[in-house]
């Protein structure tokens, strides 16, 4: 499979992100883009073009393909389970964009059938291993808060179908501002305060269609099948409480994304939708807040290089954009919106470790030699 020194990797769905990945990915030594398959053939051709030694192939030749190793799969939500089930059964290890699927069984489905074949699953989002999210892991770590309390993270927006031309799937299942925007909160929060053990959450519609704001179908109206707005309490395993809000129902909001606040400080936490941004401490008895100096992740990270993490972690450590994460943080969300639906506290049934940190890694070594 692939050839002697570099993974072969398939992609699945050539959507508007798929752009991000072949931008990283082309021409690193660690990998080669072998093969790429969208159920709009005209989309693959034009890769195949685009891309020397890239072929365009159907999904289940490309699935079976002895040139692909691992298969990217950026399919929109409601497909992950099947491309990740059907890629497993021919021996492929997957890595897919969030959320892991759209349904709780199918994700435990997915990673045991894994488990089974002996292949490896993993899942973005692969922000939360920028220098934004791992300096502010690095500082809590540290004990520059001291010990974390509580914290908050909000993600407001009007709705995805201001821009997005065909946003039909962030209104279905698998969709929602908390199963889309969630995974990049909650993978953050378990990488700065540990796994969740039981969540309350609350949720409501602001309306049952969108109107599409750009695009060939700009004016068209989409219906609404998800929540719009979730809300709701954490309680992770450390004893540290964290509210969370997710909303495609409003316009702006001047929250900063993530606040952890612990006996002796507060930190500000960067957008965990983005790889860098300022960490910043007000610490107890200062008089303003403090940027904290980058000090982990991977610096000027990019899309997929959770996947070059993935393919070359190997048998020292465990891929940090790991199934299991994306299992614990799926679970997490179905269970805020289970609550809020029943009106009760949920206590989960997965838990996970954090993942082993990232050391601050200047981009021409990840970019160049992959990650270590």
């Amino acid at each position: 499979m692939g050839d002697a020194h570099r993974i072969g990797i398939g992609i699945v769905g050539l959507g508007v992100i798929s752009r991000a990945y072949l931008d990283t990915l082309v021409g690193h030594p660690a990998v080669r883009v072998t093969a790429v398959a969208d159920l709009d053939a005209s989309r693959s051709a034009a890769v195949a073009t685009e891309v020397p030694g890239v072929e365009a192939m159907g999904v289940e030749e490309l699935l079976s393909s002895p040139d692909v190793d691992t298969v990217l799969n950026l399919t929109v939500p409601a497909a992950h389970a099947e491309i990740a089930l059907r890629a497993i059964g021919h021996g492929k290890n997957v890595y897919g964009e969030k959320p892991l699927t759209a349904e709780l069984a199918d994700a435990h489905a997915v990673l045991e059938a894994a488990a089974k074949a002996g292949v490896t699953v993993g899942c973005a989002p692969d922000t939360v291993l920028g220098t934004g999210i791992q300096t502010a892991r690095a500082a809590v770590a540290a004990g520059t808060i001291g010990r974390p309390q509580f914290a908050s993270a909000v993600m407001v927006t009007p709705g995805h179908e201001r821009w997005h031309p065909h946003p039909d799937f962030y209104y279905t299942a698998g969709g929602g501002p908390l199963l889309d925007m969630g995974p990049y909160y909650l993978a953050s929060l378990v990488h700065l305060l540990g796994p969740v053990r039981a969540v309350t959450g609350a949720a409501g519609r602001l309306r049952d269609e969108r109107v599409i704001g750009s695009g060939p179908r700009a004016g068209e109206r989409i219906p609404v099948e998800v929540e719009t707005h979730v809300s709701g309490v954490l309680e992770h395993v450390g004893g540290t409480l964290t509210t969370i809000t997710t909303s495609f129902d409003g316009v702006a909001t001047t929250a900063t994304p993530i606040e952890v606040h612990g006996e002796t400080g507060t930190l500000a936490v960067p957008d965990p939708n983005r790889f860098d941004g300022e960490v910043r401490l007000f610490a107890l008895g200062d008089t303003q807040w403090r940027t904290q100096p980058v000090s982990a992740g991977y610096v000027d990270g990019a899309r997929g290089v959770g996947l070059l993490d993935f393919v070359t972690a190997g048998p020292r450590r465990a891929p940090r954009a790991s199934g299991e994460l994306a299992l614990h943080v799926l679970e997490t969300m179905t269970a805020l919106l289970r609550s809020a639906s029943e009106g009760r506290r949920i206590e989960l049934t997965t838990s996970v470790q954090p993942p082993v940190s990232v050391p601050l890694t200047a981009a021409a070594e990840w970019r160049g030699a992959g990650a270590r």
